[in-house]
Formats: C-alpha cells, sequence, structure tokens
C-alpha cells in the first residue's frame, strides 16, 4: 500500500509544494510517505520478482505429480497385496549399488510408491538420490533426485530455488531477504497511511475495504491499491515472518532469538552407539547385532504399536547400533508430526516426541513454514498462496501506475516533501531511531539499505540546495 490522494497529478512544472505540516502526526505521517515513496519505488522489485517466483511455487506440487507421475504412482492390481517393505529396500539397493540407504518414506495411500532415499556421492548438499518402488510388485519404477526434508523432485527443487535464490547460490539469497525484511516495513506503514486518509460520508467504513466504485484516475488507482492491500496484509506479513526464519542473515538472528526464549523445535532423545537397555555394544559384538538387527517391517509395526500411522519416514541408523527414528511427514490439517526412535535389535520403541508436547512458538514455527510452502491444507492453501502473490503482484503495479500518473508534464513524480524529521520533536525523533536501530540490527538487510536511502536522500538535498544557491548568485 502506499501513498494519500491528497497529493495529485501536477499540472506542470510550477505546481506550488503543499504546506508544511504543523502537527507532530502531520510532520510523522509526511515522513512516513516519504519513506514509503522511497521503498515502494525502490524495493518493489524485490517484491515483484518474489511475488511472481512464489506464485509459480505455488501450483509447483502440481506440476511435480504430472511431470513425475511414473515415478510417484503405481498400478493398483484387483488384489492389493503390498510386498514386505524389506524386499522393497532390497529392490531399491540393488538397482543402485552404489548408494547407502539413508531413509524410506512410506504412504498409506493406495496408488503411491515407496521412496527409498539413497545416499550417493557426488550429489549436492541436502540432495539423496529417490528410488521409487512399486509397493504391490516390488519392482523399481524409476529414481529421481531428492532435496531437503520436504522431499522436492527436480521440477519443484528448480522452481523453489527460484524463488529462493534466483539460482544464483548464496548471493541471490539477498534478494529474498531484502524482500521479507522490507514487506513489513512497507506493508505496515502503508496501512497507517490508508487508514489516517480523510475520509467524508456515511461510507467512510466501505470506502476503507473497499474500492470506490465509478472513480479513475489517481484517486482510482490508489482505492484499489489500499483496498487489494489492506485484505493482503495479514498474508503477506505471516509470509515475510515465515520466509525470514530461512534467510541468512535475519535468519541467525531468529534461531538465536528461539534458543534464549526456549522456543526451539525440540529433538528426539535418540542414543548414539547404543540400543535401549542393552548399552553399547563392544566392537567384536557388532557383527552378531547387525546379523539379528530388525528388519524394515519390524519397524514400522513397532513405530504402529507407539502410535504413529499415515505416511512415514524411517531414517536408517547413522552407525551401528543406534536405534532408527520414525517420523510421521503429514502435514496436512490436521498435522501428524510425532516421531519415536525403535531400538534395531529387538524393534522397540525406546524414545518418542510428540507434537502435543512442542512449546507453542515451536508449533507456530511449524506451523507457519509449512503455510507458508504450501502444504498446511493441501490445494486450499497452495489457491490462498497463489491469490496472495497476484494481490502483492497487483499493489504494486497499482503503485507505480500511481507513480507514473503524478508526473509533471514530463518524467516521472518527485518524492514527497523532505525534512520531516526535523520539524519532529526531539523525544519522538529520538525513538525512532532507537527503534530504527533496533529493527536494522534483527533485519540487517533491511537497516543497511534504510541507511543508503538516508545517505542518498541527503546528498541529493546537498545537490539541490548548492545548485539553488548558484542559480541566486548567478541571477
Amino acid at each position: 500500500m502506499t501513498s494519500d490522494v491528497e497529493i495529485q497529478p501536477a499540472a506542470g512544472p510550477s505546481l506550488p509544494a503543499p504546506p508544511p505540516a504543523t502537527s507532530p502526526w502531520a510532520t510523522l505521517r509526511a515522513l512516513l510517505l516519504r519513506l514509503h515513496f522511497y521503498a515502494g519505488i525502490l524495493v518493489a522489485p524485490f517484491l515483484l520478482v518474489a511475488a511472481t517466483t512464489g506464485l509459480l511455487y505455488a501450483a509447483s506440487f502440481q506440476l511435480e505429480n504430472v511431470i513425475h507421475s511414473h515415478e510417484l504412482t503405481a498400478p493398483v492390481p484387483a488384489e492389493a497385496q503390498r510386498v514386505p517393505l524389506a524386499r522393497q529396500v532390497a529392490a531399491a539397493t540393488a538397482a543402485h549399488p552404489g548408494g547407502t540407504v539413508g531413509a524410506v518414506r512410506t504412504s498409506d495411500e493406495p496408488g503411491v510408491t515407496t521412496q527409498v532415499l539413497l545416499d550417493v556421492p557426488g550429489l549436492a548438499e541436502s540432495t539423496r538420490l529417490a528410488v521409487f518402488v512399486d509397493p504391490y510388485t516390488g519392482r523399481v519404477r524409476g529414481a529421481l533426485e531428492s532435496y531437503g526434508s520436504s522431499g522436492a523432485l527436480p521440477v519443484r527443487t528448480w522452481i523453489s530455488q527460484l524463488h529462493r535464490h534466483l539460482h544464483l547460490g548464496e548471493p541471490g539469497r539477498v534478494y529474498s531477504e531484502m524482500a521479507a525484511s522490507w514487506l513489513w516495513l512497507v506493508g505496515l506503514g502503508g496501512l497507517v497511511l490508508w487508514l489516517s486518509r480523510r475520509r467524508r460520508g456515511e461510507r467512510r467504513l466501505r470506502r476503507i475495504v473497499a474500492p470506490e466504485r465509478g472513480v479513475r484516475g489517481l484517486r482510482g488507482t490508489l482505492s484499489w491499491h489500499g483496498s487489494v492491500g489492506l485484505w493482503a496484509l495479514v498474508g503477506l506479513l505471516a509470509l515475510s515472518a515465515t520466509g525470514l526464519t530461512w534467510s541468512k542473515y535475519a535468519g541467525a538472528n531468529v534461531d538465536v532469538l528461539q534458543r534464549s526464549f526456549g522456543w526451539s523445535t525440540p529433538s528426539l532423545p535418540v542414543p548414539s552407539g547404543g540400543h535401549g537397555d542393552h548399552g553399547g555394544h563392544a566392537a567384536g559384538d557388532a557383527e552378531g547385532a547387525a546379523a539379528r538387527s530388525a528388519d524394515a517391517d519390524q519397524v514400522v509395526r513397532a513405530a504402529a504399536g507407539g502410535g504413529l500411522s499415515g505416511p512415514l519416514e524411517i531414517v536408517w541408523p547413522a552407525e551401528p547400533g543406534s536405534p532408527y527414528v520414525v517420523k510421521e511427514i503429514d502435514r496436512l490439517w490436521p498435522q501428524r508430526n510425532d516421531q519415536v526412535a525403535v531400538d534395531p535389535v529387538d524393534a522397540r520403541v525406546t524414545a518418542e516426541l510428540r507434537f502435543d508436547d512442542y512449546p507453542l512458538a515451536a508449533k507456530l514455527t511449524r506451523w507457519g513454514i509449512d503455510g507458508h510452502m504450501g502444504v498446511l491444507f493441501g490445494p486450499a492453501n497452495q489457491i490462498l498462496l497463489a491469490v496472495l502473490a497476484l494481490a502483492l503482484v497487483s499493489v504494486i503495479v497499482w503503485g507505480y501506475r500511481m507513480w507514473w500518473l503524478r508526473r509533471p508534464t514530463r518524467g516521472f513524480a518527485a518524492p514527497y516533501e523532505r525534512g520531516g524529521l526535523r520539524r519532529l520533536p526531539v523525544g519522538v525523533t529520538l525513538l525512532l531511531g532507537a527503534v530504527a536501530i533496533a529493527v536494522g540490527v534483527f533485519l540487517p538487510l533491511l537497516g543497511l539499505s534504510l541507511l543508503a536511502f538516508l545517505v542518498v536522500d541527503v546528498v541529493l538535498a546537498r545537490t539541490a540546495a548548492l545548485r539553488a544557491r548558484r542559480s541566486r548568485v548567478d541571477g
């Protein structure tokens, strides 16, 4: 959201400047209007890229299901009898003998293949080879690279990395963090400007929440810009907050904050080098323990006895004697995110972690991230993401159109009046400075870019003053 309808399109270069603000609120509003103008012009391209790539990501799940349908699905026979999971894992490792089993993903839906995730040398970080096995025949249907904890396949991985860093690696993450950081300031500043506009008549509330009918030009564009931005604001701020948890610089500060207040996601207490009450085996007993180790089917049955259901991920022990970790991976609402540790010898549940026992902040983080990724409510979540992306694109386009409509007879519209900060009371100025510093430290890219805006604005003001002084002297 952006500027105020009180600023009309200039009739020409000689349009007189509006009188300076008199009250502290009017002065603060003028300052906010100038900051919102700069942010809208200079930061909006980052937001536009984030919105368009986010719109593409909202459709990535359907694209993945269509493009990789052969690997993801299998024909359901008349007598849908599943072969043992251990046999499916053996088929995957036989097809790719150079890989080591890292995890197995199962599904309780008919016609969905089992994914055996292999650690294979030469793959990128956080990437495994997913081998897709027909659960009814035990035959391998294909293999694809799988990225991250969400198990994104190549098409979704490509779209996700486009949204995350434009395929530029770590330097590209600056763009997405810049967009997420500024979205708060642009959105909340626009909300204040929109709600503080002077409106007359009995339909004042309607003019806030809905576009004005039969109005064109600058006023009509502003009406659509403000009302659509108002409706989309909560969702956009939620996307900004969850996006910052993945960011490079602000994300590190979020991690520190979560640890300091005990908001971090708890981890399953998994013993290392031993299993259950048996204690650690001596090196000479390693082969014997391996010979009598539980197979995948026993591990799944133990997890089911521990209350786990739905699609599961069975994480293979990282070292001999360590337990299997079985996780529920159902992100739909209501979510199933419980975990258990299963002894590798006698298939007993030795530890558990229930999602109900998570701290509230950790639950909110989980829900927020899943909502950002479009998996919390399935297709409804993806439709909501698409609507928010389209709303943000529209608000940005309307903002640039207002910039154009405010222009004089040539060129683009000038920024709004400067000098508002100097007219504020000292106490208000100090408070704003303290808030800006705190926010800038927590959101470093916002702080640095805001400082850059200030420096550029001061330089432009000094340059304009020198030119005016020279013109008076020459005249």
